[in-house]
């Protein structure tokens, strides 16, 4: 082992937590089986099960036998001296006090003794009437004396019976040890999870089966022991699973997670996780490419099964906020792009967050995770980062009392039943049809926003909301951990003291205030008693929470109690871009780099909505006081309440009534009413001249031709004598190629058909492309062959 691993591991035995914390589940049942004595491993008692203990009041069976190790390992725990062995069916029963989710750990170990051979036993177990373990016999390998397979199960009953029945008459099924105790609240959450598959990410919703754990692995560090879990856990090094060693460093931090409400609590994964990790070891010699994947490989003992992949993250890495960004590959295919744990967190490092995926695993038998950097990563900082994983098993279970005739009987009745309702279907359909060819056609509009599912709040989330004329509670649709009383927000704004407001719109106005955590906030009331805002406050909530990018305000939370609208934002230091521009309260002017550093953000923003899910989002509103500054003039994009989902794969456009504002508005769509990601184009290239200009999008007291900066900026580009009409602020401070490649990006934006204009992916490297000509201190004629056009993108 090298120094610098010896040095981690040192730094990382000292600050291990030397116990878990105090986790009580309300239910919590040990049993050391085949004894009629205690058992104490981790500082947790285990109950004997024999007749003359009080664990016998768990144990039913007509036929089974205490069985003891009479020549047990020195190292081999006291639980694992001893078994219980049922010859015929045995069962042990366990009263609930709450229903929930469970843990559920069965532990083994072999032994002979008294005519048994425990690895020829062969045998089921049932959990709550749901088939676990089928035809199960132990292989254990020579450096392992122990197994432990772990359930976690949701129970609607107080009454939880573990079966252990013989797969033959003659044959037996034992046990060493019994754990059931209850999970935390929302340790497995039912809805959210991202599935990864070859047809990209989309929402899963059925978590609720039986989990089995098939891997638990504490990244960049060492093995946890149960003493130092939570529940009682046991997490193994990453470092026999890594494809290429040498892609990874071992980080490690001193400091304890900085929990927050909202995030991933601490039974979740213990301190020691989120306190190591695995980063891009870019100091290696043998690693030339300065973009590369850090890949680690899992068995699984089944193909073709659906897994639940469980990774955690935390910012140890990051010397400031903002700046990491990579992205997460699952088998081969992209699970989650740009992920920005700053978001994620409401901008606070080293703050623990996890992700939940399914996925299924394919014929090599191996779930493949890979981190890399992101797109939007600098090259002087790319990187990724990963903390812990978890992998379990969805098993595909059924009620073990249901005979195999009544099976085919449901079968049957099933076919027949289906058949019937497949054929009204048809029937259906065709009177439907029938009818649609005498109505008169209408236009077409989006039923549904789909949303691609990213964790908030700790583990994964997702809701949907309608975006129709009728929007049901946001309350009602999984938005319940954004929520944020009347009477919060209240003492948060001084009771919308006037003197807060820091701005308005047709929705209502915007207030400063501060929650109880201190956490700085922009809070936007709509007018009170008045709905008609509604789809705008519901569309921004089911957007904004399931958004978190560096580039897009993050949405805090909402109120809806009273009739009340109220959106809750991070707020955003220097407000408006706008305000910038044209000097508001004696703000200094921009300089040209700063310009081009805030248009690039606000690019990458956008470049994220239109590509970062399936059908994409468009904005609809974008201009120069929908892009917020913060203190460190990083651009974020603002204002959702007209944005709409993008066309499905096979079409090309939303039709929907025109939205927006005048100056910025799409001529295409004003004209046609179908709207594309090129509408946000056009409307950016609109904000590109607004920068270089400094003067509004229409402005009636100029002459008639000057009206329009879009058509007035477009003749003086056109003529190539765009620094006639520049702020005058900038004269003489622009290099000659920054101002001919942000003039052409412009222009590209503002074209005349959707169809010619760039992508926001090209408008972002172009504007990159400025800046770096900008900064490269060459000469006008020192650039020659390496420059790029915009090219357009259909």
């Amino acid at each position: 082992m090298d120094t610098h691993n010896l040095i981690i591991h040192f730094i990382f035995l000292i600050f291990i937590p030397f116990s878990s914390s105090s986790f009580t589940p309300t239910d919590n049942y040990l049993l050391n089986c085949g004894s009629n004595n205690n058992a104490t491993i981790f500082n947790r008692l285990f109950i004997g099960d024999d007749s003359t203990n009080l664990g016998s009041n768990f144990l039913s069976a007509e036929k089974s036998i205490s069985l003891t190790n009479q020549n047990p390992s020195p190292n081999l725990a006291t639980l694992y001296h001893t078994a219980r062995i049922f010859t015929s069916k045995g069962s042990y029963r366990f009263t609930l006090k709450q229903n929930g989710t469970f843990f559920v750990r069965f532990h083994f170990s072999c032994f002979k003794a008294q005519g048994f051979d425990l690895k020829d036993a062969k045998f089921n177990v049932l959990v709550g009437e749901k088939l676990v373990l089928s035809n199960f016999k132990l292989n254990l390998k020579p450096s392992n004396d122990t197994v432990i397979k772990e359930f976690i199960l949701k129970f609607e009953s107080n009454l939880l019976e573990i079966v252990f029945r013989p797969v033959s008459d003659s044959g037996f099924g034992f046990i060493n040890g019994i754990e059931v105790f209850s999970a935390p609240e929302d340790y497995v959450v039912d809805y959210g999870a991202r599935f990864v598959g070859p047809f990209g990410v989309r929402e899963y919703k059925n978590l609720s089966n039986v989990l089995e754990t098939i891997h638990r692995i504490n990244v960049g560090g060492e093995k946890l022991t149960p003493f130092n879990d939570t529940l009682w856990r046991t997490w193994i090094p990453d470092k026999d699973f890594l494809v290429f060693k040498d892609a990874a460093k071992a980080v490690v931090s001193t400091h304890t997670p900085d929990y927050q409400k909202g995030g991933a609590a601490r039974e979740i994964a213990p301190d020691s996780v989120y306190m190591t990790a695995q980063e891009m070891n870019r100091d290696h010699n043998s690693i030339l490419a300065s973009q590369f994947n850090i890949t680690w490989n899992f068995s699984v003992d089944s193909i073709g099964v659906r897994h639940l992949v469980r990774l955690h993250f935390c910012d140890i890495v990051s010397p400031s906020l903002n700046l990491l960004y990579f992205d997460v590959y699952i088998n081969g295919y992209s699970a989650y792009k740009d992920v920005d744990l700053s978001s994620l967190t409401f901008h606070m490092l080293a703050s623990p967050v996890y992700v939940d995926f399914v996925v299924d695993s394919d014929d090599s038998g191996v779930i493949q995770i890979s981190v890399g950097p992101s797109d939007l990563s600098s090259s002087m900082r790319m990187n990724a980062i990963l903390n812990g994983a978890e992998i379990m098993k969805l098993l595909n279970v059924t009620d073990s009392h249901v005979a195999p005739r009544k099976k085919k009987l449901l079968v049957l009745v099933g076919s027949i039943v289906g058949g019937i309702v497949v054929l009204l279907l048809v029937i259906a359909v065709f009177l439907v049809c029938c009818r649609r060819r005498k109505m008169k056609p209408k236009i077409r509009t989006v039923g549904s926003i789909g949303w691609t599912p990213l964790r908030m709040f700790g583990g994964s989330s997702l809701s949907r909301m309608s975006e129709g004329t009728a929007y049901p509670s946001p309350g009602s649709c999984g938005y319940l951990g954004l929520k944020i009383s009347f009477s919060d927000i209240q003492l948060a704004t001084n009771n919308f003291d006037e003197s807060l407001v820091i701005g308005s719109g047709g929705f209502g106005k915007v207030y400063k205030g501060v929650l109880r955590d201190n956490v700085k906030v922009a809070v936007k009331r709509g007018m009170p008693g008045s709905r008609q805002g509604l789809p705008e406050f519901q569309r921004e909530i089911s957007i904004l929470s399931n958004i978190r990018h560096r580039h897009l305000v993050s949405l805090v939370g909402f109120c809806e109690e009273n009739s009340e609208m109220i959106l809750v934002y991070e707020y955003v230091e220097k407000g408006p871009l706008k305000d910038h521009l044209y000097g508001s309260e004696g703000l200094q002017p921009l300089s040209w780099k700063q310009r081009l550093e805030i248009c690039i953000g606000a690019a990458r923003g956008l470049h994220y909505l239109h590509t970062g899910f399936t059908r994409g989002v468009i904005h609809r509103d974008i201009k120069s006081t929908n892009i917020l500054l913060d203190e460190d003039h990083v651009a974020k994009v603002a204002d959702f309440g007209l944005s709409r989902s993008g066309p499905c794969i096979d079409e090309t456009h939303v039709s929907t009534n025109v939205k927006g504002s005048f100056g910025y508005l799409d001529p295409e769509y004003f004209r046609m009413q179908q709207l594309t990601d090129k509408s946000d184009v056009y409307s950016f290239g609109v904000v590109l001249f607004e920068v270089l200009c400094v003067r509004p999008a229409v402005d009636p007291q100029l002459d008639r031709e000057q009206v329009n900066l879009a058509e007035w900026a477009l003749k003086w580009q056109k003529k190539g004598m765009l620094e006639n009409i520049i702020d005058p602020y900038l004269v003489g401070k622009i290099k000659d190629r920054s101002l001919k490649k942000f003039g052409e990006t412009a222009e590209k934006c503002l074209a005349e058909y959707g169809v010619d204009r760039p992508s926001m992916g090209d408008v972002l490297w172009n504007l990159e492309y400025s800046l770096q000509l900008q900064e490269s201190g060459q000469e006008v004629n020192a650039i020659t062959n390496a420059e790029v056009n915009v090219t357009s993108t259909t």
